[in-house]
């Protein structure tokens, strides 16, 4: 990994970069990350679990449980899952954690030079294809066990609607329609979010649908972890409309919750 991207200096000129891609940047300049671990035996690390995202009327709503797990431990109760990408999208993790986080550090950067580089934005397909491309450079990880599976959502200038992307192991992308779930979890949230959405819902209740959603999924998979009021420990919410992304506090979550919470069997 690089410790300090200033100690490249600036691009000089005539330096060649094959295309607006931070990343392809480093690469010319001999210092691209690294993730190679040889035939290195890879001990437990944290984990990150159920994520998911959905549409709603105005745009969509992204949302991640908590906690991280390590074979049976919990490793941590407050890892935060769900980013926002730029302005007008946001990404969400699961798999190995570290590796994931990273990740999405690196995908910000990549977003930020591109709009800087080129002087406008990536469109949402754009930036989804982006995303693929830096998963498949993690493949030879993957195959020893440190997997990074993300999701994507954003708001679509050129259709004026929210929509989502999930991804595979190998960097295959998927426009999904509607919802999207990923993580030990994905499976109990995608049943609960298949019967609870409709094509109309506003943003209140999209919420209030993706909380539920991660309920649904800690109530049937210990490696997701449902909200904890006494501890103050709640989802991660993200709303992105046109307007931006939009980040749900504490606060905001503690009446959602406790609703969701008494609305359950």
């Amino acid at each position: 990994m690089i410790e300090d991207a200033r100690a490249l200096g600036p691009l000089r000129i005539g330096e060649q970069v094959s295309d607006s891609s931070f990343l392809s940047m480093l690469e010319t300049r001999g210092a691209e990350p690294t993730w190679d671990l040889g035939n290195a035996e890879v001990p437990p690390v944290p984990e990150a679990t159920t994520v998911l995202a959905l549409t709603w009327a105005g745009g969509s709503v992204m949302a991640g449980d908590r906690r991280a797990t390590a074979g049976t431990n919990i490793a941590h109760r407050r890892v935060r899952k769900v980013y926002p990408a730029d302005e007008h999208s946001a990404v969400a993790i699961s798999g190995t954690a570290g590796m994931a986080v990273e990740l999405i550090k690196l995908f910000q950067t990549e977003l930020e030079h591109y709009e800087k580089i080129e002087g406008h934005r990536l469109s949402l397909d754009g930036k989804a294809n982006y995303l693929a491309r830096m998963i498949r450079g993690n493949l030879a990880l993957a195959f020893q066990g440190l997997v990074v599976i993300p999701l994507f959502c954003g708001y679509d200038h050129y259709t004026s609607a929210g929509r989502l992307f999930s991804f595979d192991v190998v960097g295959g992308t998927y426009d999904e329609q509607h919802y999207a779930t990923t993580g030990s979890g994905g499976l109990e949230a995608r049943g609960f979010l298949k019967t609870a959405w409709r094509e109309d819902l506003g943003r209140d209740e999209a919420v209030g649908i993706a909380v539920e959603a991660l309920i649904a999924a800690a109530e049937e998979d210990a490696a997701t972890g449902g909200p904890d009021p006494r501890r103050g420990i709640y989802p991660n919410v993200l709303v992105v409309t046109e307007d931006g992304v939009t980040e749900m506090s504490d606060d905001d979550l503690a009446g959602i919750v406790e609703s969701a919470l008494e609305r359950r069997p």
